[in-house]
């Protein structure tokens, strides 16, 4: 049997919000209806936060409850603070699981939601406390874990210090994000095998990279060799971290996905249909991707 590789999709939420033209509420559920049937098995719906702060996802609700999502897809969305949640809990029956997250270094964190570290930590252990309480899964997402565009390198321990108060408040995931695509496969490769001994056997270890300089599915590579078995990417390369300005680009579904296959890791994901969902993508925003699956095709091995 091949192994197995969970991948959630980030594109409606962490690619949309960083498009610079309000996206249609019915391009978003046609997009978020076209990937649920592509075998993803999570998938990150939307955001629960303010309309002022990301205008973008101010229709966050009403894409929730208008999407078509199979029962074996799970449904994620984000969750900045407890008004979050609450808003977010008038619609407990459309999603199974939460993202919360922070920064690892003071600046990026503070610029990022204008809190402190620990302010948001105290904060996002109640949320995740009593999402646990409401039944829902909950993720932990620690952003710039590999560096910090304004203090470049941020200690592990800190990073380590972060996730066991989020797993000790419930989260039973944990993400390090390469928020601004500063790492590289032999600090990720290290980094996944430090972080399983610190934290222990039982959370799940996910990797959220992006592509900003090239290195992402060479990072995603080196977290397979160091044990990682859960990523999250976004189809069509969309998205990216709106601080600072110029770093953009989650790797993109189709070239993960593409290849794990070739390399005999079992996604239960359909290629071609994740592909045909980017292209409608690129129709309904009028513009060129960036995903190299997209582009070439995916490999046809029965092609003279």
């Amino acid at each position: 049997m091949s192994d197995s590789v969970r991948i959630r999709e980030v594109g409606p939420r962490d690619g949309f919000q960083n498009e610079p033209e309000i996206i249609p509420t019915d391009a978003k559920v046609e997009l978020v209806d076209l990937l649920a049937r592509t075998g993803l098995s999570r998938l990150e719906v939307t955001s629960f936060v303010r309309a002022d702060v990301i205008p973008q996802l101010a229709d966050g609700a009403e894409v929730l409850a208008r999407v078509s999502v199979p029962d074996d897809v799970a449904v994620t969305v984000l969750i900045p603070n407890e008004k979050g949640l609450e808003n977010a809990l008038a619609l407990r029956d459309r999603f199974s699981e939460v993202n919360c997250f922070l920064s690892a270094s003071e600046t990026h964190n503070r610029k990022n939601v204008n809190r402190s570290i620990d302010e948001s930590l105290s904060g996002l252990e109640r949320v995740i406390g009593s999402a646990v309480g409401e039944g829902l899964r909950a993720e932990g997402v620690i952003s710039v874990a590999f560096g910090c565009p304004y203090e470049g390198d941020v200690p592990r321990e800190r990073v380590w210090s972060i996730a066991r108060r989020l797993i000790e408040a419930g989260a039973s995931e944990i993400a390090f994000g390469d928020t601004t695509g500063m790492a590289n496969p032999v600090q990720v490769r290290s980094y996944f095998e430090e972080a399983r001994a610190e934290l222990g056997p039982e959370v799940e270890l996910t990797a959220h990279f992006h592509n900003t300089r090239g290195q992402g599915l060479a990072n995603v590579f080196a977290a397979l060799e160091a044990g990682c078995r859960s990523f999250e990417s976004s189809f069509g390369e969309l998205g990216g971290c709106p601080v600072p300005a110029g770093a953009t680009g989650n790797i993109a579904t189709e070239d993960l996905v593409s290849m794990l296959h070739e390399m005999g890791f079992a996604t239960g994901i359909d290629l071609d249909a994740v592909v045909a969902a980017a292209r409608r993508a690129q129709e309904l925003l009028g513009r060129p991707l960036g995903s190299h699956t997209l582009v070439a095709g995916p490999i046809d091995w029965h092609r003279s």
